[in-house]
């Protein structure tokens, strides 16, 4: 992984607390150690706070803005010593950079430490290319690709051209654009539990964009986006691989694709 012009911050080499995620942590830890090595070749000091929980958008999402303000105190407090918190998730990092600083109107101490804390936030890929100038990424995975851009990186964040400006130098991996790329995909958090059929269909027009397409390949930004459609394409026997763009970048795609099994 090459830096542009060695910039000031990887000089530095900025202590990074990454904000590993529930569903990395639960259902696929090899994103959270894809994510370590982007950032340590990236010249960060990178540690795990033991003490983080969920970024509380759950919660949130479904009005309990009492337990929010909990969980965003603990989080804002695990992360306090750090120089910037990478997650390797649009969603959460939108919760921790956009909406943290709303759940304290009138607090004025924790609305303080919120905004603070929000502006040391940065999804995996905008941090790499937006932060510390990274160039490329000395990967390798035969392929063709499409991505999905997540609702939340996409429209909070404003993550598009990132992770395909690092995508674009991986060896012998071509990225091709699938139609309504940044339409959702049907997951949504818990709008898929609530609304199961629109999420379906959704989901399933999805996998219409990307069979035609013709990709081997689906990747993403977000965890709880592709699990979604790499469950759907399981359940309609498409042979389709999903990976997080992290594993890709990280050249760490020797694990099974996301929804296939562990080797036993």
């Amino acid at each position: 992984m090459s830096n542009d012009n060695n910039n000031n911050h990887t000089a530095n080499n900025p202590r990074v607390g990454l904000f590993v995620t529930c569903l990395v942590d639960l259902l696929r830890p090899s994103v959270g150690f894809a994510s370590v090595k982007l950032l340590e070749q990236a010249g960060c000091r990178v540690e795990v706070p033991a003490l983080q929980t969920c970024c509380g958008q759950p919660a949130y999402n479904n009005g309990d803005c009492e337990n929010t303000r909990a969980i965003a105190k603990q989080v804002i407090a695990a992360f306090d010593e750090y120089d910037y918190v990478v997650a390797p998730s649009g969603s959460c990092c939108g919760m921790l950079r956009k909406h943290y600083v709303d759940l304290f109107p009138t607090d004025a101490e924790w609305f303080g430490k919120a905004r603070s804390f929000a502006q040391r936030c940065f999804e995996l890929t905008s941090f790499l290319t937006d932060v510390l100038g990274v160039e490329r990424c000395e990967a390798q995975f035969a392929s063709t690709a499409t991505y999905h851009d997540s609702c939340s990186g996409l429209r909070e964040l404003g993550i598009r051209q990132q992770p395909r400006k690092l995508l674009s130098t991986v060896r012998d991996t071509t990225l091709t654009e699938m139609d309504e790329n940044e339409v959702c995909c049907g997951f949504g958090g818990t709008f898929c539990v609530k609304y199961p059929q629109i999420s379906e269909r959704m989901v399933s027009d999805k996998i219409a964009n990307i069979k035609k397409t013709g990709a081997d390949t689906v990747l993403g930004g977000d965890l709880g986006c592709l699990l979604n459609i790499a469950g759907r394409l399981k359940r309609m026997d498409e042979p389709c691989k999903v990976y997080h763009v992290a594993e890709v970048l990280a050249g760490m795609t020797d694990v099974p694709a996301i929804g296939e099994p562990e080797a036993s």
